[in-house]
């Protein structure tokens, strides 16, 4: 199944995942924190994500991915890692490298992006 999700919903659910893997939990205000957004934005974007059953939130405010969430932010996870190391190994500063793959992380077509994959 397909399915149909907006670059900064993709950016939330990876930001989630990076979040959760280095402190073992997430909260709105983690969220606030890292991605450098207002609360009301923030708020906003988890109860969007919560609606569509990408995340879970407990009645402490912890998040939690779904299955389906999981999914897409794993998907990101690995072409924001991958793209960024292919273009270091480029030479491109790390800095500058980061930033490019974030862009096209969430463009870039499944078979773009297995190729490259395949190719490093």
């Amino acid at each position: 199944m397909k399915i149909n999700m907006y670059e900064s919903g993709e950016m939330y659910l990876e930001t989630i995942f990076s979040l959760k893997k280095k402190n073992g939990y997430v909260r709105s205000v983690d969220l606030v924190n890292a991605m450098g957004f207002v609360k009301s934005s923030v708020s906003a974007a988890v109860k969007n994500l919560r609606e569509n059953n990408f995340i879970q939130v407990d009645d402490k405010g912890y998040i939690e991915l779904t299955e389906e969430g999981l999914n897409i932010a794993t998907k990101i996870y690995d072409r924001h890692v991958t793209l960024t190391n292919c273009f270091t190994r480029l030479g491109v500063p790390k800095e500058i490298a980061e930033k490019d793959a974030c862009k096209i992380e969430h463009v870039i077509s499944e078979e773009t992006f297995q190729a490259i994959k395949n190719h490093i």
